[in-house]
């Protein structure tokens, strides 16, 4: 299993990690492999999605409407930290992906790229990583 280590810099934000994990296989020595990725958060307040990243107005708007319609700041809950936003969100988004790999690339859509989600930043994010090649 790989580790990859990602440093946030604000409280909610969208990090794109695609060269990052591209990076890590490629160091990990699967250049030329074909299998499946396995991409796992270990956080409760931070995850993992898929989504477009050539326009940074998708991640923009996103943000907004997790901030402003789906789970805003909330003096209301009723977790002593007060970052029950941030669990909610993380709930919504996941904790995990699968990415295909061919040939030592991930395949994504043209637009596509991997984030990893902070709702409870700046912080340390650790991503675990797991690559299973394909049988035959």
């Amino acid at each position: 299993m790989l580790t990859i280590t990602i440093s946030t810099n604000r409280k909610t934000e969208l990090v794109d990690i695609t060269h990052v994990v591209q990076s890590a296989l490629h160091d990990d020595g699967i250049d030329a492999a074909d299998g499946v990725l396995y991409l796992f958060c270990p956080h409760t307040t931070a995850g993992l999605t898929l989504n477009e990243n050539w326009d940074p107005d998708v991640k923009r708007d996103m943000l907004l409407t997790m901030d402003g319609h789906i789970a805003p700041p909330d003096s209301r809950h009723r977790h002593a930290e007060g970052n029950s936003p941030a669990h909610i969100k993380t709930s919504l988004f996941g904790s995990s992906a699968l990415v295909f790999v061919e040939g030592g690339k991930l395949q994504l859509g043209q637009w596509q790229g991997l984030y990893l989600a902070e709702f409870d930043g700046p912080r340390r994010r650790q991503v675990w990583i797991k690559y299973v090649a394909s049988a035959g």
